[in-house]
């Protein structure tokens, strides 16, 4: 069962705070119960399933922001993990290598673990680097999952092969139910992608969660418009 509630004041938010070229290419409207066939690990929770997700770059202070909704309250599924796969020049299709093979299009030479209560990892596999994140950078209220205010040191920039201009790098988010195999993957947003970062000064957190809304309130429109 759909149990968000988005209302008016977010789909205003999205149309008014950003620019359609800008947000399309930075954001994803992933549909509704989307779940992957290949995964058979977990059930078939809202906590699991994207409605939308948004990333930023913010140039002045050189710092990541990475926010998603879901269909339904964070904590419902047990080992619930959301991870952004983040690629900086050098990602590949990983996931095409491992069993099932699944995320053609899915490129990341990193990932950026989020858990349920708050705690978080970067690993960096290039650099061999795994960093815990500040739990005051990880926000999650309800629907959403936000890690802000990333520095840009974190994402190793002078490394050779990564793209000169970090605005450029790009990313996908999946959720999944523990680590270790494909079939633990519940959904990808966007699928067989990956998405830019939205190149502006990152907005105080209610007004990037009313963005999302705005973003999920569309998910859930067209959702309702497919059933019926």
């Amino acid at each position: 069962m759909l149990t968000f509630r988005l209302t008016a004041l977010g789909f205003s938010a999205l149309v008014s705070l950003s620019p359609v070229p800008a947000l399309a290419a930075s954001a994803v409207v992933d549909a509704y119960n989307d779940f992957l066939p290949s995964y058979t690990a977990g059930p078939a929770n809202g906590d699991l399933d994207v409605i939308a997700a948004a990333a930023f770059y913010d140039g002045a202070d050189q710092a990541f922001t990475f926010s998603t909704i879901l269909a339904e309250k964070v904590g419902l599924t047990a080992g619930a993990l959301y991870v952004w796969g983040i690629d900086r020049g050098l990602g590949t299709e990983r996931f095409l290598a491992g069993s099932p093979a699944i995320g053609a299009g899915v490129f990341f030479d990193s990932v950026l673990i989020v858990r349920p209560n708050g705690t978080g990892v970067y690993n960096d596999f290039i650099n061999a680097v795994m960093t815990n994140l500040d739990p005051a950078n990880i926000k999650i209220s309800s629907l959403t999952v936000t890690v802000e205010d990333l520095p840009i040191g974190l994402f190793a920039p002078g490394t050779a092969g990564f793209r000169s201009d970090p605005s450029q790098y790009t990313w996908n988010l999946w959720p999944r139910v523990g680590l270790g195999s494909n079939n633990q993957i519940s959904d990808f947003a966007p699928d067989a992608a990956n998405l830019g970062f939205q190149v502006t000064a990152v907005p105080e957190p209610e007004t990037y969660a009313m963005l999302l809304a705005g973003l999920g309130l569309v998910g859930f429109q067209t959702a309702r418009a497919r059933r019926f």
